[in-house]
């Protein structure tokens, strides 16, 4: 991979991802009632959402889970700020809670569309949970309600995150050298 995505700068450790996961199941339990779903926003989202739950469940918090299938990005390194819906929920979700997990936080487009399906769904209440929240220079509409990482404001890969749906199988976050400028939205 090196020669096609130049090279890649290790943020955080496979290890380093998984502490921090286990630390925000360890928060988000306590606030999770027992009919709470967890609603994955692919593709990107779902490494993280599979930790998550796994993590939950060890804490003794087992809850449904169904996915949300969203784009807003295509294979392009900026957001055309609209959110493109290519697959919605599976399972009925009426009277229920939801938590939406999704692998990064950066303009919020994907996870306001997210939270508004969910509630149009019928969803009683929604939490939002993030692994990696960028900084922009402007501020945003919402905030995720959780965040497992403040990241720095560069392109990520790794663990769900990607370049033009490549790299988002490594365990560890990195960012890469060679694609430019910092991350801009």
């Amino acid at each position: 991979m090196a020669e096609q995505y130049g090279d890649i700068e290790v943020l955080l450790t496979a290890e380093e991802v998984a502490v921090r996961v286990v630390a925000l199941a360890a928060r988000l339990a306590p606030v999770l009632p027992n009919d709470t779903v967890a609603v994955s926003l692919l593709l990107g989202g779902l490494w993280f959402a599979a930790d998550l739950t796994r993590a939950l469940t060890n804490l003794g918090h087992a809850s449904g889970f169904d996915a949300l299938w969203l784009s807003s990005y295509g294979d392009e390194r900026t957001g055309a700020g609209r959110c493109e819906v290519r697959a919605g929920l599976q399972r009925p979700i009426t009277n229920r809670h939801a938590l939406i997990i999704d692998d990064v936080f950066d303009s919020g487009v994907s996870l306001k569309c997210a939270i508004e399906i969910v509630k149009n769904a019928g969803a009683r209440a929604v939490t939002t949970a993030v692994f990696a929240r960028k900084p922009l220079p402007t501020p945003r509409a919402l905030a995720p309600d959780f965040v497992a990482w403040e990241a720095p404001a560069r392109f990520l890969v790794g663990y769900g995150m990607d370049r033009a749906g490549a790299l988002r199988g490594r365990a560890s976050v990195g960012m890469l050298s060679t694609v430019g400028a910092p991350w801009q939205v």
